[in-house]
């Protein structure tokens, strides 16, 4: 049964070492994040398990102890997502998500990893999020992803009228808890925005129904033209 969730963005940015000079431009979001995280060891948890996108050759179950680093970005910085013997390489929005992890010091529970990639439809998320939640007695979540990569004419994605309506309303949705809106997010217009977090919030939406949890919205910016949300569910 899900008894706490924790939302936050996966920019390898959000690693100091990766984002070097512009480290402090994160700070905010790290200290909203590490909040989050926080909040899931307060629940007392049986088992963590981090969700987070990926490309679909990546996409599946990674036991503890399957390590990630952020070579790709020009750091060498490993991570492990938990305690365990050595399982694949993580993909590198569960490799943000250990690197939050061991910046709490986490050690309340037991930790796996779920990566999920952007072709899965709403409905296969809510199955698997149902499926998450029925793991444990008492389980949390750590979903990772971003808002969309088009809010400004400097975004990844350049930009797109569309981009900040969608994400105020995933915004809205995350502060308040509302799986019924997280569930109804248009995966098309989402994958044209290249809003990463629609599959994970999607999860985490189908892990969360029917528990009437509170949401409450920690941190909401774009300062990459990217939004990036962070949220607590209890």
């Amino acid at each position: 049964m899900l008894v706490a969730a924790a939302v936050c963005p996966c920019p390898p940015l959000l690693v100091p070492e990766v984002a070097a000079g512009a480290a402090p431009e994160l700070d905010a979001a790290r200290d909203a994040c590490a909040d989050a995280v926080g909040l899931l060891a307060a629940a007392r948890p049986d088992l963590l398990l981090v969700v987070g996108p990926s490309e679909a050759e990546a996409a599946g179950t990674y036991p503890p102890g399957s390590g990630g680093s952020f070579r790709g970005f020009g750091v060498d910085t490993r991570v492990r997502l938990g305690e365990g013997r050595a399982g694949p390489e993580l993909p590198p929005s569960l490799a943000v998500a250990a690197w939050l992890l061991d910046h709490a010091h986490w050690s309340a529970c037991p930790v796996e990893g779920l990566a999920v990639a952007d072709t899965r439809t709403a409905a296969d998320c809510a199955d698997a999020g149902r499926a998450l939640a029925a793991r444990a007695g008492r389980v949390a979540l750590l979903v990772m992803g971003d808002g969309s990569a088009c809010r400004t004419l400097k975004a990844p994605g350049y930009l797109d009228e569309r981009a900040a309506a969608f994400d105020q309303e995933a915004a809205r949705a995350l502060g308040a808890a509302d799986t019924g809106a997280l569930g109804a997010l248009d995966e098309a217009l989402a994958r044209e925005l290249k809003a990463a977090g629609r599959a994970p919030w999607q999860v985490l939406a189908g892990a969360a129904e029917d528990r009437g949890m509170d949401g409450r919205l920690l941190f909401e910016d774009a300062p990459y033209g990217v939004g990036y949300m962070v949220a607590a569910w209890s």
